[in-house]
């Protein structure tokens, strides 16, 4: 008779947008993070490393977002970074002063993040969220994303690999909050950066868009098939050139093009993922232009009637490009 298996069961990650009270989310066990949105997002156990604000504001009253795994999660705070760990995933946030200095705050924070992963049993970051102030204030070399790039580079200490980059997102608070807000999700195993054939890999930006290229993947796929597929932060960009300077509508096709030409090559590693969004999709939509907020969200809920989408006030990273979305699929 065979002996029963030792080996950990495969990691699995089930997002929820939810219209519960923190306490309420963070109650069940196998909660990883609770993630409220803007000045409106209820409020609940302040003290738990779960529980993390984001402060871009929100259209409407937006649901929490809510990371569950499939098996009881311990959590802490050391070195203040929050974070909890469970069924082979662990999330962890920190954030540091942001004075003006952009490089300096990103060199802080992502040098606490290597020096986290690498004496974690979660060594493997999968998706990271970046959150600054005026992401594109100060011109040419000077703008902020770019001392970002700069200072992230400078943080994590080495070139990452192609097969090392994470899926991330980095985008701009529309008030100033004087902080700068970094969170992830890590496992124990690696997974598969993925690449738009559409769009040239960001980490190959010619000259032109700063002295140090952003450092990310343009979607990741976990190891493990229990998991979703995780998107970047994607935007109207082909090649490595803004599209539709001019149109909101423009853009948003050109975002849904992008994010399917992803899934398509994802599928081709994993057949088993949908072809386009739907029920199994999580999205979030970050508007530059606070007006624009309500046309965003009905134009998606017209396209993607079937996925959850949450939709912020927020600024990509260029100043030309209205619209960015992120999320996940299964």
């Amino acid at each position: 008779m065979p002996l029963p298996s030792t080996a950990p069961a495969p990691a699995a990650l089930r997002i929820d947008y939810l219209y519960a009270s923190p306490d309420a989310a963070l109650a069940d066990p196998r909660t990883l993070a609770v993630f409220g949105f803007g000045a409106t997002a209820p409020t609940g156990r302040q003290t738990d490393p779960r529980h993390l604000h984001v402060a871009l504001p929100a259209f409407g009253m937006a649901p929490l977002e809510c990371w569950r795994v499939e098996a009881e999660v311990v959590h802490g705070r050391d070195d203040g970074i929050a974070w909890s760990a469970g069924g082979g995933l662990q999330f962890g946030a920190l954030h540091v002063p942001d004075d003006g200095d952009a490089e300096a705050a990103a060199a802080a924070a992502y040098a606490r993040l290597r020096r986290w992963l690498a004496q974690s049993d979660h060594p493997h970051p999968l998706r990271i969220w970046n959150y600054m102030d005026a992401i594109t204030a100060g011109e040419g070399d000077a703008e902020r994303y770019r001392r970002f790039c700069v200072g992230r580079a400078r943080g994590i200490g080495r070139a990452l690999a192609p097969s090392e980059l994470p899926a991330a997102t980095a985008i701009g608070h529309p008030q100033r909050t004087g902080r700068f807000q970094l969170y992830w999700l890590a496992a124990r195993e690696a997974g598969t950066p993925l690449e738009n054939p559409r769009q040239l890999e960001a980490w190959r930006y010619p000259r032109q868009y700063g002295p140090q290229p952003p450092g990310f993947a343009r979607a990741l796929l976990p190891a493990s098939s229990a998991m979703p597929l995780l998107l970047s932060g994607t935007a109207a960009v082909v090649g490595h050139a803004s599209q539709h300077d001019d149109s909101l509508h423009g853009q948003l096709q050109e975002i849904m093009t992008n994010l399917r030409s992803l899934i398509a090559t994802a599928r081709g590693l994993r057949p088993t993922l949908p072809a386009q969004p739907g029920p199994g999709a999580r999205l979030k939509a970050y508007v530059r232009d606070a007006q624009a907020l309500p046309q965003v969200a009905a134009w998606l809920q017209a396209q993607l009637p079937e996925v959850p989408v949450i939709v912020l006030h927020g600024h990509v990273c260029r100043r030309e490009l209205q619209v960015e979305i992120d999320g996940c699929l299964r």
